[in-house]
């Protein structure tokens, strides 16, 4: 009987190892702003951005509509964003980032590039470069258009 692989050998195993040092800082780091991932995320997703509808964030970030709406109703508990009525349709509704959303995304996009800084600065600019070339390279060959927000 032929003896299974060593976990090592695996690229997904060293991607899982980096992913999950990378993702539980940030997590941890947005914690302490009282903010999750995913809610950061779909911050971002709406920042610059005109009010959006739902719908329209969830096809963008590849999540449900149910999933964007239980982020949303979490965001506007803590005030970060809004919701309007459609002028003509009353089913219909926008999202937008509030006054204190535009105020603490900057915040929050420079825990994010300090995070990402504090992990791969042991890398120097052409290793970084290849590196970011090659992830985007896998991520349009499979097609993932996921956001990842855990």
């Amino acid at each position: 009987m032929p003896h299974p692989s060593e976990l090592t050998v695996h690229q997904g195993y060293w991607l899982r190892m980096v992913s999950n040092a990378v993702s539980q800082d940030f997590a941890r780091k947005l914690a302490a702003e009282d903010v999750t991932v995913a809610e950061w995320v779909l911050m971002r997703s709406l920042y610059g951005e005109a009010p959006t509808t739902p719908s329209r964030l969830a096809d963008r970030m590849g999540l449900s509509r149910g999933a964007i709406t239980k982020l949303a109703d979490r965001l506007m508990a803590k005030g970060l964003v809004g919701r309007k009525s459609h002028e003509t349709d009353a089913r219909a509704h926008y999202l937008f980032l509030t006054a204190e959303g535009m105020t603490r995304l900057p915040t929050l996009a420079d825990i994010a590039d300090e995070n990402d800084a504090a992990f791969f600065d042991v890398l120097d600019a052409n290793d970084l470069a290849a590196l970011d070339r090659l992830l985007r390279l896998l991520v349009e060959r499979h097609s993932l258009r996921h956001v990842p927000v855990d």
